[in-house]
């Protein structure tokens, strides 16, 4: 019997937990299994590996440790965020502004302040997921309380300038926010640079744990608890700490502040061949995002006359695995609202797959990719009743 390849490109959707991390995990769900709100030794013990997971969580964005506040998810801290600080500030205004290609966990809480008497102002892009600063200065208003976009999309991998709204959100006495999930362990991200209030990140996206993730609030900013009922996190966050994953956020943090200059290099060498092999066998292909500022393990493509869906169960059986967008909204089968936002057609968005190396890949995985994709894609345009009525208007 044959034995298919495995090619794992969806490192966007998650990344496995690096050995490490496992490793420094272990000790915390059995021996050292205490509860750090205890006061006897083995609280103690678990409450000093949580303080050393913040310690490190904070050095890898140049935040300080009590900075640092922990929460289960991307989600959860994009939730606590964008309620905590706008319920917290509202008797400044309330008037927030995000842009349109934002994670789901952003826009969804937006709407939701918006039934609590918010209003949001949705920024546009460009065609390559860009923000224009100057459309953040002018939407600002006496009544604005904060600001959000995300560091990089999840899904095109632009990179947005985040320094330059940064200066214009602190002239004007703005909080700012900034979903840097997708960055996070795959570009170097600093806080004090960037001149951000508030940033999100998760664990499981650099080698981490799912289940562990993390909220940094700038000393002195004000921001309302989203889970209430308990003392943990400085009282900004009620409940029993996830110890062991808490713990392998730390490990992991301390492993990307290491590698991740090697991580940019190594995965933007691959993807740039990944790229330049597939644009040159296949046909009638769109590369979505920016063609410079964007991640280095991101390729986004959209392909005219195929389904993303159907590429994807076909790579699937020759082992390869992608995703057709991002992975909160992979199974809706509805063309991705960012690649909406940038102004692709209906029609190539739903053609569309996103593949995100991570450290694991190999020059081999992505020639295989190459070999595999475009006779799928071929077959595919075959049965195809848009792609025949092209060939017969050449």
């Amino acid at each position: 019997m044959l034995t298919v390849r495995k090619v794992y490109l969806d490192h966007a959707a998650t990344t496995p937990a690096h050995p490490k991390v496992v490793e420094a995990m272990m000790p915390y769900f059995t021996g050292k299994f205490g509860n750090p709100s205890n006061l006897h030794d083995m609280g103690r013990e678990a409450k000093n590996a949580v303080e050393e997971a913040r310690a490190k969580t904070s050095a890898l964005i140049n935040a300080k440790p009590e900075e640092i506040f922990f929460t289960s998810s991307g989600a959860e801290s994009n939730n606590f965020a964008l309620k905590g600080l706008a319920q917290a500030n509202n008797q400044k205004g309330k008037h927030i502004i995000v842009s349109q290609i934002e994670h789901f966990s952003i826009l969804h809480p937006a709407k939701t302040l918006e039934k609590a008497g918010f209003t949001v102002t949705y920024v546009p892009t460009d065609r390559t997921g860009l923000v224009d600063p100057g459309d953040i200065a002018r939407a600002i208003t006496k009544d604005t309380v904060m600001v959000s976009i995300m560091h990089a999309n999840n899904e095109i991998g632009t990179i947005e300038p985040i320094e330059e709204i940064a200066k214009i959100t602190k002239e004007k006495g703005v909080l700012f926010h900034t979903d840097a999930v997708a960055s996070v362990g795959w570009i170097p991200v600093d806080v004090k640079a960037l001149g951000v209030d508030a940033l999100s990140l998760s664990g499981h996206q650099f080698y981490g744990p799912k289940g562990a993730a993390a909220l940094f609030v700038r000393k002195g900013v004000r921001i309302k608890p989203l889970i209430e009922g308990g003392i943990q996190e400085d009282g900004r966050r009620a409940g029993t700490e996830n110890v062991p994953a808490l713990v392998g956020l730390g490990k992991a943090a301390e492993l990307a502040a290491a590698e991740v200059s090697h991580r940019m290099s190594y995965t933007a060498q691959l993807r740039d061949r990944l790229q330049k092999g597939l644009t040159e066998r296949i046909e009638h292909v769109v590369i979505n995002g920016h063609p410079t500022r964007r991640l280095p393990n991101n390729l986004n493509l959209s392909m005219w006359y195929v389904e993303g869906e159907s590429m994807l169960l076909f790579l699937n059986m020759e082992g390869v695995y992608v995703s057709s967008g991002s992975a909160c909204t992979s199974r809706t089968l509805k063309a991705s609202h960012v690649l909406t936002c940038i102004g692709t057609d209906a029609a190539v968005a739903n053609g569309t797959l996103l593949m995100t190396l991570g450290t694991g890949s190999t020059a081999e995985d992505m020639d295989y990719v190459i070999e595999k994709l475009p006779p799928i894609v071929q077959r595919l345009r075959e049965m195809s009743p848009l792609y025949e009525d092209m060939l017969k208007k050449k």
